[in-house]
């Protein structure tokens, strides 16, 4: 096993991660800055209020990707797995 493979197995790690919590942690993103730019018009600066709202978006949008996630999860999981053959 030479530098480069870890490297590129790393990397991969890495993006196929970053591309799992993406729309997860966008959700959060745009919900949360919704909420407190409604908090800011309507002067209310209460913090749970803007706990509440992230967490159902992010839970609903979790629910109607989960196939995908788990789909990208499997294929990155079964590349991985079979390639230890050839690379060792």
């Amino acid at each position: 096993m030479d530098a480069s493979l870890i490297v590129d197995l790393g990397r991969e790690a890495i993006w196929i991660g970053l591309l799992l919590a993406a729309p997860v942690l966008l959700t959060g993103m745009i919900v949360g800055l919704a909420v407190g730019l409604l908090q800011a018009l309507t002067q209310v600066q209460e913090q749970t209020v803007a706990f509440v709202p992230k967490i159902v978006a992010m839970v609903l949008v979790m629910g109607l990707l989960l196939p995908w996630l788990l789909a990208r999860m499997l294929e990155y999981s079964e590349g991985l797995i079979s390639g230890i053959p050839g690379r060792f």
